[in-house]
């Protein structure tokens, strides 16, 4: 079988504007994330599939983040067999922080990568 290579961005690739898909469990989440985010962890993904289809409806480029880009690969995988445009973040939120790209929290505390 021949497999195509994963599609990947730096993180400097992410438009400000764009959907990213936030894969990691809630507690990493609540530690800090990318503002706007999608928050589906991949623990609930299959069952909240819906939630993304319904974001990227318009054919957006799906932004999919990890905490190091483990997780976060196996979903973009899964996304493109199913026909969604989906990359996957070179080295997630550790290289998102380490970057300098601005992160928030739900309740106004400093962000941090859990």
């Amino acid at each position: 079988m021949n497999f195509a290579p994963l599609p990947s961005v730096d993180v400097a690739e992410v438009p400000s504007d764009g959907l990213v898909l936030d894969v990691r469990e809630n507690d990493e989440w609540a530690a800090g994330h990318v503002e706007g985010a999608l928050h589906i962890p991949m623990s609930d993904f299959v069952g909240r599939f819906g939630e993304l289809t319904e974001a990227a409806g318009d054919g957006r480029r799906v932004h999919v983040m990890c905490r190091v880009g483990g997780r976060s690969a196996q979903v973009t995988q899964y996304l493109v067999q199913q026909g969604i445009d989906a990359v996957n973040i070179d080295g997630g939120m550790l290289s998102w922080d380490g970057a300098g790209r601005p992160m928030v929290t739900e309740n106004g505390a400093s962000a941090f990568v859990l």
